[in-house]
């Protein structure tokens, strides 16, 4: 399936990159964390289990183990908290 990834904050600043396309097989928010964390490097370090960091598919904040749909957006950011 075919999806489109935002990163906002500081994971923009450190994977280079705002949005990418991607071709993705995987069912679950869980299993595109996986996928990217396989890239390594800084990709392995930002997304690894106990960093802060939320997904949202098609504008809304899910868990992990949300399914993630054909087409969907998906934005991968830092916690945000308001003043």
């Amino acid at each position: 399936m075919t999806l489109r990834i935002l990163y906002f904050a500081r994971l923009r600043e450190r994977f280079g990159v705002a949005e990418e396309t991607l071709d993705f097989a995987g069912a679950t928010a869980a299993d595109l964390i996986a996928f990217l964390q396989a890239r390594g490097g800084v990709w392995a370090e930002e997304l690894a289990a106990g960093r802060a960091f939320r997904v949202a598919v098609n504008q809304d904040i899910v868990a992990l183990d949300a399914v993630v749909p054909e087409h969907a957006e998906v934005a991968i950011f830092p916690p945000v908290t308001g003043g």
